[in-house]
Order: structure tokens, then C-alpha cells, then sequence
């Protein structure tokens, strides 16, 4: 499947910094090819080398790392109109991929090969500003993430999560996506939601979770 498949109108309602450079958007497009993916397909994994860069049509990317001990805990998720700052530093610093990067949900890219994006983030300033406002977006999310992981308790931050993530006081997810997220062990996740249930604040189900009183 090629770029050609996205018009560049389409491209642009996604990305809509690039609205008003049709240059560059269609020189972009013709470089680039148009990719389905399923969710759940490792993208990449530590030190892996990126022969190119995607920049996401749908769906989600989750980026994470792994410790030895097999925990992982979320750095960001990726989702329409944005690209992964790893991914770009990689290919433009032609570095080895620092982390990991599986695919949350279904959805499409564009991919740009490595060569060719490091030559339209030469020329193109609209292009710089789109990566350097995107790396100083994800480097603030990380350095709080550091901030919560190092200062706050496990509790609070859970019961904010729980809060933040659900819709109509429901959370449809796994008691191992909310440890991977909060950076923590499933065990201690699990333990905490048994508490909480005690204490009449969540009613469990299967990968679901009710919020009562909040």
C-alpha cells in the first residue's frame, strides 16, 4: 500500500501544522509509504535501528521500557496526528532505538524512509518545529512520570489513573496494563484494587473496573 492512497487534504486534517504547506506535504506523501497495522505488533524493540520514521494516520503506539526483572512501565502512548520523539531522534541522530514500541490499537501510518526525512527536516523549518514541539511535549510527560514514580505513592497515583482513564466510572482494561502504566508490579496493582473494593470506592469485574463515589 502507497502514500498515494492519502490525499494529501486527508494528510493535513490529521496533521494540520502542515495545512498551509502544500510543497512540502505533497514532497512528504510522494516519499512516504502507507502502512495498516493490528494491534499488538512490536514495532520495535531496544536497540533495535529505524530505517525510517512513522507518522500516525490511527490507532495507538505505546512506548515503554523493560526492566531486567521483566516489569515495564510506560513511557507515552502516540496517537493520531503525532510521531514517536525516540523514533525521530533515532533516525535523526542515527542512534539505536532506545526503547520499546508495541502497537495498542488497530490503525495506519505513513512511514518516511531515514534518509529522506533527515533531508526535509534540513530543508523545511515547519517540519523542525513539528519534532522539537513534540520532543518538549514528551520530554515535560516524562519528566513527571519520573516525578510521580519517585515521589508519590502508589495508591494515589492509582486512584487518579482510575479515575482519569475512565469513562462513566468504568475502566475496561487489565490489572498488568495499569501496573506497566503506573510503573509498577501487578501484584501490588491487584492488591490495591482489593483494597479499594473494601473499601466501597471500586466494584471489580472481569478486565473491568466500576468506580463508585468519585
Amino acid at each position: 500500500m502507497t502514500a498515494a492512497t492519502i490525499s494529501a487534504t486527508d494528510f493535513t486534517t490529521i496533521f494540520p501544522k502542515f495545512r498551509q504547506y502544500t510543497a512540502l506535504t505533497t514532497h512528504l506523501l510522494t516519499l512516504a509509504r502507507r502502512q495498516s497495522f493490528p494491534a499488538g505488533k512490536q514495532l520495535y524493540w531496544e536497540g533495535d535501528s529505524c530505517s525510517g520514521i512513522a507518522l500516525l494516520l490511527s490507532g495507538s503506539i505505546r512506548v515503554y521500557k523493560c526492566g531486567e526483572n521483566g516489569r515495564e512501565i510506560t513511557l507515552y502512548e502516540i496517537g493520531p496526528g503525532e510521531t514517536c520523539i525516540l523514533n525521530a531522534s533515532c533516525v535523526l541522530g542515527t542512534n539505536v532505538y532506545p526503547a520499546n514500541a508495541v502497537t495498542a490499537r488497530a490503525g495506519e501510518m505513513v512511514v518516511i524512509p531515514a534518509l529522506d526525512f533527515r533531508q526535509l527536516v534540513g530543508f523545511h523549518e515547519v517540519l523542525r518545529d513539528f519534532v522539537f514541539s513534540l520532543i518538549s511535549e514528551r520530554f515535560c510527560e516524562v519528566m513527571e512520570l519520573v516525578n510521580e514514580v519517585a515521589f508519590r505513592r502508589v495508591d494515589e497515583r492509582l486512584i487518579e489513573y482510575l479515575i482519569e482513564k475512565s469513562g462513566d466510572n468504568v475502566l475496561k482494561t487489565t490489572h498488568q496494563k495499569i501496573a506497566n502504566d503506573l510503573g509498577t508490579s501487578r501484584e501490588v496493582i491487584s492488591r490495591l484494587l482489593k483494597d479499594f473494593e473494601h473499601q466501597g470506592r471500586v466494584q471489580l469485574g472481569r478486565n473491568e473496573i466500576h468506580l463508585i463515589n468519585q
